[in-house]
């Protein structure tokens, strides 16, 4: 059994366990992972960052792992990757000129570099490129349950978006996990995002996450796929931006340029990062 120093952080209520491995002599399997997250016999966590040195042949100053609470470990978490940088920030600190504080740094992802905006507890993300965009035609479901709009969209991991006239009746739990596990996406399965639109350029967002296998407070990149797809929705040309409210309450906010249908470029998401409480935990 060892003793493991930890921060917790959370992201707009996308709360996370952050371990700093720069020594790389970090290795946790997945029951390890599940232990952390489990909220009632370990700290609690949607899931858990480690905080790595970037490759040698990389022009990057960190690498981002990311573990889901099942211990699966994903390619990209946009709250989990807010709060990273910030960390890191914090990590820099100790070593760069006091009087010149860092304002942005860049990160290894399996989703591709990530660079990070630093402004107090707030952390702007440049994203990569979404990919995949596409109109579902429609999605039914085992149960009968059909809705006929749907939209996917890649945004580092895998979302299906779903407009709905009201998300408060909407049953995220089993309708999540039934478009999760749903046959068109197999084997590696899909997010599912249900939104209400409030104006053009605001929406109320509720996501079922892969890997948490449950709603949670907030999930960033799958408000950066529901706020394209809104704006897809909406016939933006050009520069954008989209206010997404989360399950918190908390609000992110999505920049883009539309150059297409389902075509983005200059991707951003913004929103809060903050510490919770450090401590010590036996594994």
């Amino acid at each position: 059994m060892q003793t493991l120093p930890f921060l917790k952080m959370n992201g707009a209520g996308n709360d996370f366990v952050v371990l700093d491995n720069r020594t790389r002599q970090l290795t946790l399997d997945a029951p390890a992972i599940v232990r952390l997250c489990d909220r009632h016999r370990g700290v609690g966590a949607d899931g858990v960052l480690l905080v790595e040195p970037a490759d040698a042949d990389s022009p990057a100053d960190f690498r981002m792992r990311y573990f889901n609470a099942d211990g699966g470990e994903a390619e990209m978490c946009g709250n989990g990757a807010r709060c990273f940088a910030r960390y890191a920030g914090r990590l820099s600190a100790a070593t760069d000129d006091a009087s010149h504080p860092r304002e942005g740094l860049s990160f290894q992802t399996q989703a591709g570099v990530i660079h990070a905006h630093l402004d107090g507890k707030s952390v702007r993300l440049e994203m990569s490129r979404p990919t995949d965009g596409r109109d579902l035609g429609g999605l039914q479901l085992a149960d009968d349950q059909h809705f006929p709009l749907a939209y996917f969209l890649n945004t580092g991991v895998p979302h299906v978006v779903v407009p709905v006239p009201d998300v408060e009746t909407v049953d995220v739990h089993p309708l999540g996990r039934a478009i999760r596990y749903h046959e068109r996406f197999a084997p590696k399965g899909t997010n599912a995002n249900f939104i209400e639109a409030v104006s053009r350029d605001q929406i109320i967002l509720r996501t079922y996450e892969r890997g948490v296998e449950g709603e949670t407070l907030a999930c960033g990149t799958g408000a950066t796929a529901a706020a394209l797809v809104h704006a897809d929705l909406n016939g933006w040309q050009g520069a954008g931006t989209v206010a997404v409210r989360v399950r918190s309450g908390d609000t992110l906010h999505i920049g883009f340029e539309r150059t297409g249908p389902f075509q983005f470029e200059k991707v951003t998401l913004g929103g809060p990062a903050d510490f919770v409480f450090n401590g010590e935990v036996m594994l």
